[in-house]
């Protein structure tokens, strides 16, 4: 999952400039997705979330550690995109629901990512998805997701990335 957890603090790290809404009101009249959702944060997430995976999957080769999943880069190219796809549907919600950036949505706040990179892994590499993601690795990154979301954000208040650590 490292190529799905990644994306989200490196957006937060590296974007700024342009918002991918362009400004631009839903007929709500709030914000597509807001200032927050940038295009070179997205593009720079994926490409570090892209880059992590390649890491592991030559790592995996070399050292010949077969007691993890096998990565693909078609895989790890769904997680990362995935991942920030999740976080951007999340912001548009959040959006409709009356919600400013950076205000807090439990449970939508922790698991968008994973239903991202799930929803878009297990709709074009589901042989892959469907082969790695059993009912044990799905409750472990349940479990898990939480806890590195939360321990992340505080890392990224502290650093001064995130303006609140939620």
């Amino acid at each position: 999952m490292l190529p799905a957890y990644i994306p989200n603090s490196s957006a937060a790290a590296f974007g700024g400039g342009a918002p991918i809404d362009g400004g631009r009101n839903f007929s709500d009249g709030r914000r597509l997705f807001g200032s927050g959702k940038t295009w070179r944060g997205l593009i720079l997430g994926i490409a570090c979330g892209v880059l992590v995976g390649l890491v592991q999957i030559f790592l995996a080769s070399y050292f010949n550690w077969d007691f993890f999943p096998v990565l693909t880069v078609a895989a790890v190219f769904l997680l990362a995109t995935g991942a920030l796809l999740g976080d951007l549907g999340k912001s548009f919600f959040k959006r409709r629901l009356g919600k400013n950036s950076g205000d807090p949505w439990p449970v939508a706040d922790q698991y968008d990512l994973v239903a991202g990179a799930f929803l878009l892994t297990a709709v074009f590499d589901p042989q892959w998805f469907f082969t790695v993601m059993t009912i044990p690795i799905v409750i472990i990154i349940l479990i898990i997701t939480p806890l590195l979301h939360r321990a992340t954000n505080i890392i990224g208040y502290l650093a001064g990335v995130k303006e609140v650590p939620w």
